[in-house]
């Protein structure tokens, strides 16, 4: 099952799209009867929940379209499920979420299971909300959900607008390397295939009711984590050490900027075995190789015709 977000991408799914065991719908979250249609007809018996609206910058200068699909569009999974389902112990709802929804950390400590919500962004709140809800239809309705949170995601594949490709892609062109006031904020960089995996044990082996923070156990300071890239690339293309570096120019502090974010990730570890598997360096190192050997991909989903494709279906929906 899979509702499309602004950062979609029907060719990221053509390694699988043969595969016996997946179907493609086109459909609108936010739009009960789509989902309804889709648990009916395809007799869904579990959901790993991940479509959202995820970018913080577009929250803040459209926070309805979050609204919509990460509180309107979770409640419309539960509800589809709570009303398909009749027993409850033999499905599994698996919420996907962020670790925004904790706010900001000053220097020390890190976010724990335990910690209490403080949204700062449209975006975080819009999450914050859509995990309440999972929530109440455990506690309310019984139905079998389990929650997780994740740190910063990085890999091959990622939305060109996001910073690790947005810095890569920028220093390929040469063209200037935005950083946010004096790139002083922190964040926990998560593998996306470390995450799967951890999704993956959390839907199998979680308890019901639960939530579980995932992490990278790897917080890197926005400006040391351009620097690396720069200097990652310019050996990657073969240039003068420090050439990358002077595209870096520094821009006005976004509002509701989080300083520092950062996941205990030792109730997974301890309860179901999950850690890391590689160092942020060698994911670093196998992101960039990939994002230079499929420039072609890059370069259709920045072009304006994707992007006018896409912000019209979601006035148009």
């Amino acid at each position: 099952m899979s509702f499309g977000c602004f950062a979609g991408n029907l060719e990221n799914l053509t390694d699988v799209q043969d595969a016996a065991n997946y179907t493609f719908v086109k459909g609108d979250i936010v739009s009960a009867s789509d989902v309804q249609k889709v648990f009916t007809e395809f007799k869904i018996t579990d959901v790993i929940h991940l479509a959202a609206e995820s970018h913080v910058d577009r929250s803040i200068e459209g926070p309805m379209e979050f609204v919509m699909t990460n509180v309107v569009g979770t409640v419309n999974l539960l509800q589809a499920a709570r009303e398909t389902w009749k027993n409850n112990e033999s499905h599994v709802f698996h919420h996907v979420s962020t670790d925004e929804v904790y706010g900001s950390l000053s220097d020390e400590g890190l976010f724990t299971e335990q910690t209490s919500y403080d949204p700062r962004s449209p975006y975080s709140a819009s999450k914050a909300s859509s995990d309440h809800f999972v929530r109440a239809y455990f506690h309310t309705y019984g139905l079998p959900v389990k929650l997780s949170n994740c740190s910063n995601n990085y890999g091959s594949h990622h939305f060109p607008e996001k910073l690790i490709p947005l810095m890569i892609n920028n220093i390929r062109e040469k063209k200037p390397l935005p950083v946010y006031g004096k790139g002083d904020n922190i964040r926990d960089w998560l593998w996306v295939e470390d995450h799967a995996k951890a999704i993956d044990v959390i839907f199998h082996n979680g308890e019901f009711g639960e939530s579980y923070n995932i992490g990278g156990l790897n917080e890197w300071k926005n400006i040391d984590l351009v620097l690396f890239l720069c200097r990652l690339m310019d050996k990657k293309l073969g240039r003068n050490e420090g050439e990358s570096e002077q595209l870096i120019t520094y821009v006005t502090d976004r509002k509701g900027h989080d300083m520092r974010y950062a996941i205990d990730a030792t109730k997974l570890a301890r309860e179901l075995g999950w850690k890391p598997s590689i160092t942020f360096e060698v994911g670093l190192e196998n992101t960039v190789d990939w994002y230079l050997a499929n420039s072609e991909w890059v370069e259709q989903i920045t072009s304006g015709a994707y992007r006018a494709y896409y912000e019209n279906m979601y006035q148009n929906r």
